[in-house]
């Protein structure tokens, strides 16, 4: 039926890797453009990213002609007070592409790793060819989330499908989630955004993920440009089912994307401050856990605090409400101020109620 609302989609799965809400963060490890062109050095930060604890890493599939023209017109060179102002669009993306034939023998290596391997496509020319390498999920980038038919491209594969939200309006991504859908994509997850390289705090907006999840009913998470470690972890404490993070072996080195990339001590710091927050966001529990039952002893209880006879009416000079926990629950001092003792009571005994007639 065409108005029917989509079923709640409360997880995600790439391979055998289960997201959402209940699981472990899925930590995705952005390559870019930092491999700077040298083959050698992208295999360096897919090890570097394993070592860190990423569980997947994320490529770009594009060349300079796919994404724009070799043009000197004054639209075409970036004047946004960007990191990259003064660059032609044609330069910038000449420098910062992934070679295309680089790319099936990364995703073995990653594979080799246990970490999956895959990728943002800019056409559908890239789609065909990350098809043929078989990735197991599609990375929509911020930018693209307007151009439909790439997302019907993406959709037909059927494959799961993270879409970034950076810039995007709530009509927008309502455009984006419903073309997916209608074109064979069943699992759908969105990534909180601010477009910014690198993104300052106070962009973050962080409040935006629980309501995403509202929304759409669908994991969220977190694409994180901000030079922070504790950007992404606050995510997770939101409701984040999915961090994404560029990396870089330094940000000293030159590139498009160094400056706005964590280093991997940083990227390890990252993923450590994450698994804490998911083990301290622990579950939604009520009453005494493992590590604190034992102190239950001391909550109050009733106890005898004056010798007692045999017949004796209790009285509130003969029982109290005291420390430790170990006679009956002070909700009972009604009851029992009610009766008289079944038995001789000494000072200090623990009210029960074989002592009440």
């Amino acid at each position: 039926m065409p108005n029917e609302k989509p079923k709640l989609q409360t997880h995600f799965r790439i391979n055998d890797h289960l997201i959402g809400p209940g699981q472990p963060a899925y930590i995705i490890a952005e390559m870019s453009a930092n491999h700077h062109q040298d083959f050698d050095r992208a295999v360096e930060i897919i090890h570097l990213a394993h070592r860190a604890g990423a569980d997947a890493i994320k490529l770009q599939t594009y060349t300079p002609d796919t994404l724009t023209l070799d043009a000197d017109q004054p639209h075409f060179k970036i004047e946004q007070g960007s990191v990259w102002d003064g660059a032609r669009l044609y330069e910038l993306y000449q420098k910062a592409h992934t070679p295309w034939e680089w790319q099936p023998e990364l995703k073995k290596i990653a594979n080799q790793f246990g970490m999956a391997l895959f990728s943002s496509p800019f056409d559908t020319t890239a789609v065909d060819f990350l098809e043929k390498m078989n990735v197991p999920a599609y990375k929509i980038a911020s930018f693209e989330i307007i151009d439909i038919p790439l997302l019907k491209r993406v959709a037909a594969t059927g494959k799961p499908v993270i879409v970034s939200t950076g810039m995007a309006t709530i009509c927008e991504i309502e455009q984006a989630v419903a073309t997916l859908r209608e074109n064979g994509c069943q699992q759908i997850a969105l990534l909180k955004c601010t477009s910014a390289y690198p993104a300052p705090m106070e962009s973050m907006n962080l409040n935006t993920i629980p309501d995403l999840a509202f929304r759409f009913q669908i994991p969220v998470g977190l694409s994180d440009h901000t030079l922070e470690t504790q950007t992404s972890m606050l995510a997770v404490c939101l409701g984040g089912s999915i961090i994404e993070k560029h990396l870089t072996i330094s940000r000293n080195e030159s590139g498009p994307d160094s400056s706005f990339s964590l280093e991997p001590d940083e990227f390890a710091n990252m993923v450590t401050a994450v698994r804490q927050a998911e083990t301290t966001m622990g579950s939604v529990h009520y009453g005494p856990t493992e590590t604190d039952k034992n102190n239950l002893v001391f909550r109050r209880s009733l106890f005898a605090v004056e010798d007692i006879k045999a017949g004796d009416k209790f009285t509130s000079d003969n029982i109290r409400s005291i420390r430790p926990g170990q006679g009956l629950e002070p909700i009972h001092i009604d009851q029992v101020l009610d009766s008289r003792a079944a038995e001789a009571i000494s000072r200090g005994t623990p009210l029960t109620w074989k002592h009440v007639a």
